[in-house]
Formats: C-alpha cells, structure tokens, sequence
C-alpha cells in the first residue's frame, strides 16, 4: 500500500483541488493507496473543508494548536499503513503527478528514499530568483554540514520505505524548519545510503503567501539546521545505540518517542 501524508497549514483555498489531484495521481497507478491529511492546528477553514472529501481512503485528522510540519509529518506517519509512505505539501505548488516518478525511481534504484528535486535536470520549476539562490545556498551548506549527495533536500516531495521511517521518527525533534534535513540527514546517519533525486514540476503560487517573511524563514532554517548538525555530531543524539520506540500518548492524542 502507498500512503501519501499531506501537511497542511492556512490551505483553505486549496486544500479541496489538492484532495482531489493527489487522488487522481495515485488512483491512476492502479495500486492499494490512503491519502492521511493532517490539518496542523490551522486557524483557517482548511479542516472542515478537507473534511468534505474525508471518504474512502482520504482520511483527515486535525488538532487545535499548530505544532509544525515536522510534527504533522509525524502525526501522520503514524497513522500511515502503508509500505511507501509519500510525503507531500499542500498548496499546488508541486504537481502531485510526480508521486508516480518517485515510485518509479524508487523500484529503478531499490532506493530506501527518493527526494523531489528542484535542481535535477528535467524537473520544470516556475520559482522566484531569491527563492532560487537563498535553496542554492542553504544545499552548499547542507552538503558541508552533512556530506549528503543530493542537490536539493527541501522540496516538498519526498518517498520513503516504511522501514527507513520506523528507525528515522521516533529520534527526530524539529517541529518546523528543517525538518527534512533532519529526517535525511538521520537516515543517512542511521545506514540508509540508498538517497536518490526525482524530477518534480514546481510552480510558485498565491497559496505560498501564507508562509512568513523570508527574513524569519531563513534565520528559522538555519537555527534549526544547526540545532540538529549538534545533535548528530557532537552529541551524538541519533546514533543507533540510542534506539527509542513509538508508544502512544494519550494526552497528546499520538504515538511518541522514548528514549
């Protein structure tokens, strides 16, 4: 089975034609699917009219403080039952039909993780210059920081094994930026090397406008970068030793990890 885990945040204009376009992609791959929509605390319509589509195998949950991407990803993972779990942002940024070029080059490379790639050769991107130059930047540090050999980590499309995420979730702690540098960055640390890129066709909409200034964006993802090159490095915080397990927290309504 593939479950597609869609974060969602202030997305009440889009959140309906996404449901649907992420729904057609997958139905046409002719394979077992769930779509797991998690309505991170937004204070918008964007979970009652997510819950207008919450039929068959589109499920949405929501919870009344927002807490982060990197804890909707969470939530939502474990409630995924599926075998490839597709990470995909809300906000028809990102064309949902590459999900279908993610499975194929996830069983081309027997891959633990495929990423969506705004700088591989044949992806179609329609995105601002600064925005451009501020993702080319950050990759130069995040290859010096991590030694990953991926070009662009924080597109968000990502695939992956369910077994990569059993190991990978329950260690992770960033909430909201730099969430996907943490969840590569521990894979890779962990044994998962098998990290390759997939073209995705980006296109910069009105819907990216609910994010915050870019000022606070880039001074957020490098604090929280930093945070977690500590972590892995110096304190060695995700090294295998250090195993945790997902148990369920009833107060906070998800599975949690412990040390």
């Amino acid at each position: 089975m593939i479950s597609v885990v869609v974060p969602v945040y202030r997305q009440e204009k889009t959140i309906e034609d996404d449901i649907r376009n992420i729904e057609k992609s997958v139905e046409a791959l002719g394979q077992d699917f769930e779509i797991v929509v998690v309505v991170d605390g937004s204070p918008d319509a964007s979970y009652e009219k997510a819950c207008h589509l919450a039929i068959g195998r589109v499920k949405v949950y929501s919870y009344s403080v927002n807490k982060g991407k990197g804890y909707a990803l969470r939530y939502g993972t474990v409630r995924a039952r599926g075998d490839i779990v597709v990470f995909l942002d809300a906000g028809m940024d990102i064309d949902s039909s590459g999900i279908a070029m993610l499975l194929s080059h996830m069983d081309w490379y027997q891959a633990d993780i495929i990423v969506g790639s705004k700088r591989h050769p044949v992806s179609k991107v329609d995105y601002p210059l600064i925005r451009r130059l501020t993702s080319f930047g950050y990759q130069v540090l995040v290859r010096i920081l991590f030694g990953l050999k991926i070009r662009d980590t924080q597109t968000g499309l990502k695939a992956f094994r369910r077994g990569v995420l059993d190991k990978v979730m329950p260690r992770l702690l960033v909430k909201n930026y730099a969430i996907d540098i943490e969840m590569l960055s521990v894979a890779n640390h962990l044994g998962f090397k098998r990290i390759y890129e997939a073209p995705v066709n980006v296109h910069h909409s009105f819907a990216s406008l609910a994010k915050p200034s870019m000022r606070r964006e880039i001074f957020n993802m490098l604090r929280d970068t930093l945070a977690v090159f500590y972590r892995l490095k110096i304190l060695h915080y995700y090294d295998d030793g250090n195993e945790r397990k997902w148990i369920f927290d009833p107060d906070l309504q998800m599975n949690v990890n412990i040390g």
